[in-house]
């Protein structure tokens, strides 16, 4: 894409976003620390991911909101998984569409399906053994 960019702005004149600043990359890379940044439950020893990022409105500013799991507040812990959920019905809306258009577009092939109900798979992936990585840590 590097190669694309270049050439769109010497051949079709488009003007390049403006570089962020320090401050603004610093937080990018906060942010993304900090949605990395996991634990293990004392009594299931399951994974579960440390903070929660909450979409805010502040003055007419949206913010994105952190806030540890642990001490998290019902109300924002609720807010903040509704949207992570959000999150994931909006990827599977995207998915599905995506499976339809191919499908539309190559009728002759056996079309692919995607089954949306993921109930089997959440409680397969939580009970599977752990993998060799999980092991290790």
């Amino acid at each position: 894409m590097h190669d694309v960019a270049e050439w769109a702005i010497k051949t079709h004149g488009v003007i390049p976003p403006k570089p962020k600043t320090p401050t603004a990359l610093l937080a990018e890379l906060l942010s993304a620390a900090a949605r990395e940044e996991s634990g293990k439950d004392d009594v299931t020893g399951r994974p579960y991911r440390m903070n929660l990022a909450v979409t805010t409105w502040v003055g007419g500013e949206q913010m994105t909101m952190w806030h540890t799991l642990d001490d998290a507040p019902r109300p924002v812990a609720d807010k903040g998984l509704k949207q992570r959920r959000d999150q994931v019905v909006g990827d599977v809306v995207s998915m599905a569409d995506d499976a339809d258009h191919w499908n539309r577009l190559h009728p002759t092939e056996e079309p692919i399906q995607l089954p949306l109900d993921f109930e089997l798979d959440v409680l397969l992936a939580r009970n599977a053994p752990p993998d060799e990585d999980e092991k290790a840590a």
